[in-house]
């Protein structure tokens, strides 16, 4: 199943856009536990609440970071997983991406490198003709999902400013994040509200996303801890490519103001030859 083509496709960005493999089955992110409270009191504001939730990681200056992204079309499911970590203050950061074994039984996919920084996308072990040794940049403001998908992880600090954009949100109950008591929130935010108010480093990318998508509005569940700051947020974003791909992206942060490197490849490094679709 490739899965990079949107409605309103428009240039060349596709052309670095990874092509997802069929998985045999499901692996689901783990990292929540303990069912919800409802019985804690409530904030004022919701959705207030968790708009502030992007300025308030900007304060912690950075954290380790796990995603997980699942795809589901026509009954079958694969799902992506990222590890490493996000520089908030500098807005960079950095994943090692598992693709999943495809449906022929094959070995996993060599897991790809991603660099994250304002704008761009750089991957390694990105295959598709593309040698080892080299890196592939992809400009996020061209493509049609802001690498909201792309990349087979969200953007953890684009998952977070996604947040700005909150139409409604609803307070569910106490839980346990990965050992840490939270506050749940569900509700829907818009991408394209959200792009007005974003970050420079990733406004363009979510203007990308707001045309990109037939629907501007992504439901979500999110977990706050007691000092606001964001543990886990899953969105569900749904497209259409020869069908509706339904798309859940978690992102799970831990290991506040653990520093993170982010090291960007010199210029003769990168590839800029043909990618294979």
């Amino acid at each position: 199943m490739v899965v990079h083509q949107h409605r309103r496709r428009r240039g060349r960005a596709g052309e670095a856009v990874l092509a997802l493999g069929v998985a045999a089955t499901v692996a689901a992110m783990s990292g929540c536990a303990g069912a919800d409270r409802a019985d804690a009191r409530p904030p004022a504001d919701p959705a207030a609440t968790v708009r502030a939730a992007a300025d308030r990681l900007a304060k912690t200056g950075s954290a380790q970071a796990r995603t997980a992204m699942e795809m589901a079309t026509g009954g079958t499911r694969v799902t992506i997983r990222g590890e490493g970590g996000v520089d908030f203050k500098n807005r960079m950061g950095q994943l090692l991406v598992m693709l999943p074994a495809d449906a022929a039984g094959k070995d996993e996919h060599r897991p790809i490198t991603e660099l994250l920084v304002p704008g761009a996308l750089y991957m390694k072990n990105r295959g598709a003709g593309v040698p080892d040794d080299k890196w592939v940049r992809v400009d996020t403001t061209a493509l049609a999902d802001g690498n909201l998908v792309t990349g087979g992880a969200t953007d953890p600090l684009a998952a977070a400013e996604l947040l700005r954009g909150v139409q409604e949100a609803t307070y569910v109950g106490e839980t346990e994040v990965a050992g840490t008591k939270v506050r749940h929130y569900r509700g829907t935010t818009d991408i394209g509200r959200a792009a007005e108010s974003a970050s420079p480093a990733v406004k363009g990318a979510l203007e990308a996303a707001a045309k990109g998508f037939s629907k501007d509005v992504v439901p979500f569940d999110v977990y706050l801890d007691e000092e606001g700051l964001l543990r886990k947020v899953r969105h569900r974003f749904s497209y259409v490519n020869n069908g509706v791909i339904d798309v859940s992206s978690t992102t799970l942060l831990y290991g506040f103001g653990t520093p993170v490197k982010v090291v960007l490849p010199a210029t003769g490094d990168i590839y800029d030859g043909k990618i294979a679709q």
